[in-house]
């Protein structure tokens, strides 16, 4: 592991665009960052996380031409969430997946991919500059709480991924809010940072039994 800085995100950009484990700040949490596309390094995340294959990673994108090479057109109220939300802490689950983009140990082996466009300026530099989406789950092992300081992510992962992008510490542990349209209806799979009354306001909430 090597401790990196930001005037060395050129570096950075690339060595994610080769496959390789970066620890770097979102709008939300740090997270783990690699790239998307690259099955085996993705892959890797799982197991440097200990992360069940069947639990999917969410995949960042920095613009709207990242976006439209992993989905098909959205439908209305993905569009009206994305209109509203993004860029910003808001990961939508799509269904309508392009065949053959994204590796299906990504999606959980299931048929549907969780996007976020993020407003985080480090993670969008990051994305773009690389060239490709970046998985980007939370850096921590499964089951731990979410760090917020930067010393501990480093003591938690350092001998586990290939660079940690230090830039100080976080000021929340809050994780982007998670939802799937089903229905016509909102489900919220993980509560974040956009509430439900924030979502309220573009749809019908579809409430769990």
């Amino acid at each position: 592991m090597k401790i990196l800085h930001l005037n060395e995100i050129e570096f950075i950009a690339e060595e994610i665009k080769k496959g390789k484990s970066v620890v770097f700040p979102t709008e939300t949490v740090y997270g783990i960052g690699t790239n998307a596309l690259d099955e085996e390094a993705c892959n890797k995340i799982f197991a440097l996380k200990e992360r069940p294959k069947d639990k999917p990673l969410i995949v960042l994108v920095s613009d709207f031409d990242m976006l439209y090479t992993l989905i098909e057109e959205p439908n209305k109220i993905e569009q009206k969430l994305i209109e509203t939300f993004w860029p910003g802490p808001l990961t939508i689950v799509f269904s309508r997946v392009k065949e053959g983009v994204v590796p299906k140990a990504i999606m959980g082996n299931q048929n549907s991919i969780g996007i976020r466009m993020t407003n985080g300026k480090i993670a969008q530099l990051l994305i773009q500059k690389a060239g490709v989406p970046v998985v980007a789950p939370s850096a921590n092992i499964s089951g731990k709480p979410t760090e917020t300081k930067i010393k501990n992510i480093i003591q938690e992962l350092g001998n586990r991924v290939d660079y940690i992008l230090d830039c100080g510490d976080i000021q929340s542990d809050i994780t982007s809010t998670v939802v799937k349209v089903e229905e016509n209806k909102i489900r919220i799979i993980r509560q974040g940072k956009i509430t439900k009354e924030m979502l309220s306001k573009i749809g019908e909430i579809k409430l769990e039994i």
